[in-house]
Formats: C-alpha cells, structure tokens, sequence
C-alpha cells in the first residue's frame, strides 16, 4: 500500500499551507485526502505567486492539528511516496513533532526512482518529467495537482519490467536511497572516501554551494542527510553533486576549509566567509625624534614589526608592551590628541611626553620593545600526516605569519624550513587561520 502525497508550504519557515495525499493500491487509487492548512505564519507574496495560495484563503482553513488524525490514518501502514521525498516527508513529520507525535513510514522517492528505472532525461524535476513521460500535470505548483501528477509517475514507474528489484532495493532498511538527496546520484555518494579532507556541495548548475571540512568525508557527508535543520533540508534540495580533496590529517583540512569559503562564497557557509582586514604594528620617529609605536591597516603601515587581525587586538597588544616596557601612551597611539599621557590603566610612564625623561633613553627603551617583540614571533614548522600512508603533509609559520601548507614523500631528504618551500602550497593568512593555528599550538 502506498500514500502518494504532496505539500505546499509557507516557504521559509515550511509551515504546510496544503496537503494532499492518495492513497494507491498498486492498481487504484482507493482513497484521497486533500485540505488547506492555516499555516499560522505569513505566506510570503513570492509563494502565492507560485502557488496562488494567499494568507486570506487559509484564514479559515483548519489547523495541522485539527487534521493531523486523519493523515495519521490514511498514512498508517504504508509507504509514503513523494516527488523529492525527504521534503514533503521531513515538513509533515516537522508539523507533528510540533504536536509531540513521532512520525515514521517508510519512504520512496519518485525522482530517485525515475533516475534508475528512465535513465537520461534531462531533468527530473516535476514539471518536466511529466513533459519527458507525457503526463498531464492540472494545478502545477498545487498539492493535489501535483500530487495527481505523481500518482500517474509513480504507476509507470511500478509498470516498468525492473521496478520490483529496483523498489525492494530501495525499500531496505540500510538502502542509502532513501536518505540521499533526490538530485545526487548514489554513485556520487558510494565515491567519497572515509578519510580527512574537504568535500563541496554542488547545484545543479555545479556551483559550489557548501564547502566542509571532515575526519572522515563520507560519514560527516551523510550526517548532512539526516539532519532535520531547515538550512540543511535546504541544502540538500539544491545538492546534485558532491567533489572532495583529501588533505591527511584534521588540521590541514581545517586551512583547506577556510580557504575554498573564502575563495567560492558558497551559498550555505555562513561562517569564514568574510575576508579578514589585516592591521600592522609599525614603528617611526617623529620631528622631535621621539620613536613611536603605532597601528594602522596592512596596507598603509611601512615594515611591520607584527600583523594582526583587528583595531582591538592591536590596542590591546600594544598596552601590554607599553606596560612591560615602561613605554609612553601617548607616542604608542593610545592615546590621541593629549599634550602629556593619562592613560586609565598604564601608570609607569617615566615622563618623555612631559619632557621629564630623555629622548634617547626612551627610544632605548622602544627598540627593547621592538627587539622583543620580532624575537617573539616564532618560526612554526607543524608535520601532520599525508594523504598516503608514504606522505607527509605540513604546515609553514615564518615570522609569526602563515604562509601556506605542503605535501611530501618521507623518502625527501628535508634539511631546512627553506628546502619545504618547494613543496609548499602558498596561502592568505587571516584571523580566522591565525585563531586555528593557536588551538593546534596551545594543544602542543
């Protein structure tokens, strides 16, 4: 026994603003329910223009909760098919959990089916799949339309010589088919590895719209699949194919990660997309010959004593140097526009803004600082492992800064940090990178 059903929702927020579902015999159809739902959400003016539901027609239509029984009983005890499946399927059991009832069938999808057992049509999207199998489509875009659409697929589909094998296959209880996103190919699936790297989720178009970064590709891939998030129910919609890069260890992967956000802007990656400003630490003398220590963007400071990646994190260095080396406020740029330093928290100025102390000795006393500081930035070599059991792979920090990561073959003689740079993978360094660095460094 089948339940052949179709939703239309609120959008966004996936409320059900319209449900239909027949009921089929593997010959008739012996049953129908169709309704519409007061979401108790806004239609948006973009979905009624798609689907002509408007917020006044669901007015007075009933509740989920109202109705939810008899979805109950006509789903009870047979498969729930769908065109896209894990949608409809994953917005009705979402209505349900909101009542606190779980809600479990098993499931087949009408795309997936389609793309095994009528193999090489161009798309298999609703509309053009009934144009491909000659099958007229009344009320696109309206539950029971398109739900009336999908029974008359779903009968040529079960009419086809290989369906039984094909739909006991994709009915088992470990069968992937039912999980996977109705546009990506198995095949794409069964290909990715079980190892660290990063994997992309394409559009149909093979515009990269997520990038991810994982231990193992294939299971963190498949978690994607189960979430119930209204994002990732988004993401899998659109995903029609998935490519990977191994990368060896987590850390590599990790830096591969930020990278490709950065580089694509993928659709669904919220975070490190933005690209970091860099701000500079830089030194100079002034007429009077007093040394200043001062910030400003990468771009307009001259021989950077140290990068960093905020106005706050620059200020904030820059008062620990002041402190440890009895440096002036006022001429390291806390303070501005003061004739002598009054800063609420640094108190150990010896008075070189009053003229109370000496210019050279204060200048001494910077270049102390400016010493310290370039001794501190420490040149970081991170071995990892390859991407193949007789591969290395490592990370290159020179001068406090990140310049990329690399892969080698252990049978390389290596002396120097200098004879790794042909091998090196040169990178952006950015507070996102930096941020990483420090929790693989503070683990050491």
């Amino acid at each position: 026994m089948y339940t052949i059903i179709d939703v239309e929702t609120t959008g966004k927020t996936n409320r059900i603003t319209e449900i239909s579902i027949f009921k089929y015999d593997g010959t008739n159809v012996i049953d129908e329910f169709t309704s519409l739902v007061n979401p108790m959400d806004y239609i948006p003016r973009q979905i009624t223009a798609l689907t002509g539901i408007d917020n006044q027609m669901v007015a007075d239509a009933p509740l989920f909760e109202e109705i939810c029984a008899d979805i109950l009983a006509i789903t009870e005890g047979a498969i729930f098919v769908a065109h896209n499946v894990n949608f409809d399927y994953n917005v009705i059991s979402g209505e349900f959990k909101r009542l606190g009832i779980d809600f479990h069938r098993k499931k087949l999808c009408t795309i997936r089916l389609s793309r095994k057992l009528f193999p090489g049509f161009k798309s298999y999207s609703l509309g053009k799949l009934c144009v491909s199998m000659n099958v007229n489509i009344v009320d696109r875009h309206r539950a029971r339309g398109d739900a009336e659409a999908t029974v008359i697929i779903f009968q040529k589909l079960l009419a086809h010589k290989n369906a039984p094998e094909v739909f006991e296959t994709f009915l088992k209880a470990n069968s992937k088919e039912s999980v996977l996103p109705a546009h990506l190919p198995k095949p794409v699936f069964e290909a990715l590895p079980n190892a660290p790297g990063i994997y992309y989720f394409k559009n149909k178009k093979r515009t990269i719209i997520y990038v991810g970064k994982a231990k193992d590709i294939k299971k963190r891939v498949l978690s994607h699949f189960h979430d119930k998030k209204q994002k990732e129910l988004d993401l899998c919609r659109e995903t029609a194919d998935i490519d990977f890069e191994l990368s060896g260890s987590e850390l590599i992967a990790l830096l591969m990660e930020d990278a490709a956000i950065k580089h694509h802007f993928p659709k669904y990656n919220t975070a490190s997309k933005r690209v970091s400003k860099t701000f500079a630490i830089f030194s100079y003398y002034d007429r009077s010959g007093i040394r200043h220590l001062a910030f400003n963007a990468s771009k307009g400071a001259p021989t950077p004593t140290i990068v960093l990646f905020s106005l706050q994190q620059c200020r904030s260095f820059l008062e620990q140097i002041c402190e440890k080396f009895a440096l002036c406020p006022k001429y390291c740029h806390l303070q501005e526009n003061v004739s002598s330093c009054s800063h609420f928290s640094i108190k150990n100025c010896k008075g070189v803004c009053s003229n109370e102390e000496n210019i050279e000795a204060y200048n001494s006393r910077v270049e102390k600082a400016i010493t310290y500081i370039s001794e501190s930035t420490k040149d970081v070599l991170l071995k990892e492992k390859g991407r193949e059991p007789n591969e290395d792979s490592f990370v290159l920090v020179k001068n406090n800064r990140y310049l990329g990561y690399g892969f080698i073959d252990r049978q390389e003689t290596i002396n120097s940090h200098h004879d790794l740079e042909h091998y090196l993978i040169p990178q952006q360094d950015n507070m996102d990178i930096q941020k990483i660095l420090k929790r693989r460094l503070f683990a050491l």
